[in-house]
């Protein structure tokens, strides 16, 4: 199976660890022009320079910031034919114990910043006869499980993937996602559960996933690849979920 994707100019954001390294590595591996982008210049310049991938520091947050990605990508590159917006945040905890101004944050990470980047993107996709936009949510966009603020804004990226997917695809721009479920990748949160309970992993898949294990990055790098490839041309506005069988949704 002919993916297609050598030559392309792919832009994958929260590129500096776990979901979005494994993403960038496996458009590398096809021969695609990759750049990542994270907040974090130290790590993100060290994983560019690794996997052989160009890097833009950027605040998502920000919305200058996110301007001057694009801006600076497209300079650099001379398009963009597929953006992955990676990027995302868990901030947190109940409603009651979480501030109003973290939902805020956890929307301008998780939902406002891949919107306005697909806007900024879209643009310049037209203009070059289209492009693809994936963009990485969660099953818990679709169900309860994660934390509020963090099941809202994923829920709001999978509906706006949807909706800008019927506007954009007049334009020959496709626009779809994909939804992990647990994924294992050495950070704070992960390596602090594993800390205090070395059978963590193994207890959470038996419990939780029928496929029996928890997933890795490239389980996630893989779909995303298919889904922003030739071969997926008939994929628009969905979101894929990716979880070994862990969300308990129909849809």
């Amino acid at each position: 199976m002919e993916l297609n994707v050598k030559g392309k100019k792919v832009l994958v954001t929260g590129g500096s660890r776990g979901i979005g390294k494994a993403i960038a590595e496996a458009f590398i591996h096809e021969g695609a022009t990759v750049g990542v982008s994270a907040r974090n210049e130290r790590d993100l310049v060290t994983v560019a320079k690794d996997i052989g991938a160009s890097h833009y520091v950027c605040d998502l947050s920000s919305y200058d910031d996110r301007e001057r990605l694009i801006e600076t990508f497209i300079r650099e590159q001379g398009t963009i034919d597929i953006l992955v917006n990676n990027a995302g945040a868990s901030i947190g905890s109940t409603v009651m114990n979480t501030p109003v101004q973290s939902f805020e944050q956890a929307l301008q990470i998780n939902y406002i910043a891949p919107l306005h980047l697909s806007k900024l993107t879209a643009s310049e996709m037209e203009t070059n006869g289209g492009g693809v936009i994936v963009n990485v949510a969660s099953i818990y966009g679709r169900e309860s499980g994660g934390n509020p603020s963090y099941n809202a804004a994923k829920a709001a990226l999978i509906s706006f993937t949807k909706a800008f997917s019927t506007e954009a695809i007049a334009k020959n721009v496709r626009v779809c996602g994909v939804a992990p479920g647990a994924v294992y990748h050495p950070n704070e949160e992960w390596t602090k559960r594993v800390t205090n309970d070395p059978d963590f992993l193994k207890n959470y898949a038996k419990a939780k996933i029928p496929a029996g294990r928890i997933g890795t990055p490239p389980d996630i790098a893989s779909v995303v690849l298919f889904a922003a490839s030739e071969q997926a041309t008939w994929i628009v506005g969905n979101t894929i979920p990716v979880d070994g069988g862990q969300s308990r949704s129909n849809i």
